[in-house]
């Protein structure tokens, strides 16, 4: 199977060639400090579903987080090379995921969540050889599901919410998962630099509970916290 991302991608691959902290969130990266860590937005496609990107839930029982839908990942460690390495470390660790599976595809800028201090850079990837996943640590991470872009982006599937903290930002809905905070953040801003989003109305305002996202029906320290982007 060619290691070729498909021409669908192309689109987003040229935007992301000017992309700047701005264009995901108003926060600023700060030159030093912070606590380095990645995470994987992971492309991939079914012939049923067309494209779509893989979301994990993390556990319920969690202390940090607890049922929030977010991209494999997490805190870099010290043998990892790059920002790349530790992204795909975390999703082999959380998921399974065979790092030879994935071309990786861009680094996107590096993003800063002041609650934890984490500074999180993206990697996009495009799955070639895609196989199945499942949570390795139940413990840890209790779903992991392909979410259709096609879903993401039809305007019944987002709203926004709002934190018990006062904060809002974006949302979807979609496979019974709540996707908001950070990794909502990320995903609402690559769909409009792919040119993949639609018109919706951001009329639609759910309260989050306090501790967080809804867990999917069917189902940490060194987590990034989902609740400081956009």
């Amino acid at each position: 199977m060619t290691r070729r991302p498909p021409g669908w991608i192309d689109p987003l691959l040229s935007r992301l060639g000017t992309a700047r902290v701005e264009d995901f969130t108003r926060l600023t990266t700060p030159a030093e400090g912070g606590r380095e860590s990645a995470v994987l937005v992971l492309l991939g496609e079914q012939p049923d579903t067309g494209p779509d990107v893989l979301i994990l839930q993390r556990a319920a029982t969690l202390r940090n987080h607890a049922g929030q839908p977010a991209f494999p990942g997490g805190a870099a460690d010290p043998e990892d090379a790059d920002a790349r390495a530790t992204a795909l470390r975390e999703a082999n660790e959380e998921v399974g995921l065979d790092p030879a599976s994935v071309t990786v595809l861009a680094e996107l800028p590096k993003l800063w969540i002041p609650v934890s201090d984490f500074v999180v850079t993206p990697v996009l990837a495009w799955w070639h050889d895609p196989h199945p996943v499942h949570p390795r640590e139940p413990a840890e991470v209790a779903h992991v599901a392909r979410l259709p872009i096609r879903e993401l982006v039809d305007p019944a599937n987002r709203l926004r919410v709002r934190h018990p903290s006062g904060w809002l930002g974006p949302a979807f809905s979609s496979r019974g998962m709540l996707v908001w905070g950070f990794t909502a953040g990320v995903l609402a801003a690559l769909l409009e630099m792919g040119g993949w989003a639609r018109p919706w109305s951001p009329g639609r305002l759910v309260d989050l509970p306090p501790t967080g996202a809804t867990p999917a029906p069917s189902a940490g320290t060194d987590e990034v916290d989902e609740t400081a982007l956009r």
